[in-house]
Parts: structure tokens; C-alpha cells; sequence
């Protein structure tokens, strides 16, 4: 692999600064003013329920910590936190009883 002179560095880095920029003004900048209609709004509200198991599932899933492979500990956290989720509908309470169910089982299993 050959090494990246200094120049090729820099505008590499400016051109994500920009590219970066103009993607969040394209949402603030020239909507930040305006009213979204009703139907923006109401899928806006589902994006976290979509990014968060995107963001989790590979890591619950196919752990780096294990080489990929799924680990009861992990599952149980995940299962406990999902179910904790559904009946009390409190974030908070189902993190930190997923938490402790990982922490619990992963000593019991050793």
C-alpha cells in the first residue's frame, strides 16, 4: 500500500468537512424554518426505533468479543432488555436490567 502525501490528505479531509456540512444544512439549514407536514413528523418519530437494532443487533448477534459467535450471556441481555422494553415501555429501566442480566450471566457461565 502506498502512503498518502499530505495534499491528497488535507483536501480529502475538506471534502468530507464540506460534503458533511451540506448534508446537515441540506436538513437544517433549508428546512430548519419550516413547518414539516404531519406525514414527515410522523415518520420521523420511527427513526430511532429503526437505527437502534441496526445499531445493536450485529453486536448482540456476532460479537467481536467472541470471534462472531452469539453467546448466551449477550442474547439474554438483548431478550431481557426487548421484554423489559415492551412491558414497561421505560428506556431507562430496560437498559439497566439488560445490563445486569449480562453482567449476571456472563458470571454464572464463567
Amino acid at each position: 500500500m502506498t502512503e498518502m502525501s499530505a495534499i491528497t490528505l488535507w483536501a480529502l479531509i475538506v471534502a468530507l468537512g464540506i460534503g458533511t456540512f451540506l448534508i446537515r444544512y441540506s436538513f437544517m439549514g433549508l428546512l430548519g424554518g419550516r413547518e414539516l407536514p404531519e406525514w414527515v413528523l410522523r415518520h420521523l418519530r420511527y427513526t430511532s426505533v429503526a437505527v437502534f437494532p441496526a445499531l445493536i443487533a450485529p453486536l448482540v448477534l456476532w460479537p467481536a468479543a467472541t470471534g462472531g459467535t452469539p453467546e448466551p450471556a449477550r442474547l439474554s441481555a438483548a431478550a431481557v432488555t426487548l421484554v423489559v422494553g415492551i412491558l414497561t415501555k421505560n428506556v431507562v429501566l430496560s437498559v439497566a436490567l439488560g445490563g445486569v442480566t449480562l453482567y449476571a450471566v456472563m458470571a454464572l457461565l464463567g
